[in-house]
């Protein structure tokens, strides 16, 4: 493994009864970089965050974090490794309180103190949630919900945040405000693999990328090299 590999996927196969969701996916995620996955619906981006997570046990391949064969952990157990994931959708617990939701983020943590230091640093992140911390979940704006969604992520005190498709359902001041974060937080030393509809936006920010397709790496290199190259104007800028 790399000396500067936060994650590394190695040939990953992953099947759903028949359907063979993931044909040998590799890919390297430096430390302190943003890595982007683009492609279109069913290329098999979830699925390879999912994977990663836990949630989906692969039939071949394998997964190290900070050079640990995490291949096959348990969901909990990868979290307190250091990995966390804002899901697609934003999952949150819409009858809880967004205190409620951002303790639920820190549940395998025991350090009191560095929780309450974690809790100033969201807030500093996402104002809109100190003003809101008794408020349900699912009473908040889309937007709101997506902060929270990141921010319980951010309880968890991850070295690698996966987040699936942050800006789906945004208003364009909103999403802008999403990848300032982003930036935000990869400064603040958090490693990203970002899957993202927008895949100009995406790439833009992006130090490397992969495009998938069928479940394949088809295409990588650069995100600002990926904006000039022809295929991917063509099929994810809607430019002929």
């Amino acid at each position: 493994m790399r000396s500067d590999a936060v994650l590394q996927i190695e040939n990953l196969h992953v099947f759903y009864g028949g359907i063979h969701a993931l044909k040998g996916v590799s890919l390297f995620v430096p430390r302190g970089t943003i890595v982007a996955l683009i492609g279109a619906n069913g290329a098999g981006k979830s699925t390879t965050l999912r994977t990663v997570s836990g949630l989906v046990r692969p039939r071949e391949g394998r997964i190290l974090f900070e050079g640990q064969d995490i291949t096959g952990e348990s969901p909990h157990r990868i979290v307190e490794m250091g990995i966390a994931m804002v899901p697609e959708g934003r999952r949150i617990f819409p009858n809880l309180t967004v205190m409620e939701n951002l303790f639920l983020g820190a549940y395998t943590r025991r350090d009191h103190q560095g929780l309450k230091k974690d809790l100033e640093w969201v807030f500093s992140l996402f104002p809109r949630l100190r003003e809101r911390t008794w408020q349900k979940g699912g009473t908040l704006s889309g937007g709101e919900q997506q902060m929270l969604a990141v921010a319980r992520a951010l309880m968890s005190r991850p070295r690698l945040l996966m987040m699936d498709e942050p800006s789906l359902g945004l208003a364009p001041l909103l999403v802008r405000e999403i990848f300032h974060i982003v930036q935000e937080l990869l400064q603040s030393g958090v490693t990203i693999l970002l899957i993202e509809q927008n895949a100009r936006a995406a790439l833009e920010i992006a130090h490397y990328a992969y495009v998938l397709e069928t479940g394949r790496v088809t295409l990588e290199g650069e995100g600002k090299r990926l904006l000039e190259d022809e295929r991917v104007r063509k099929a994810y800028l809607g430019e002929e």
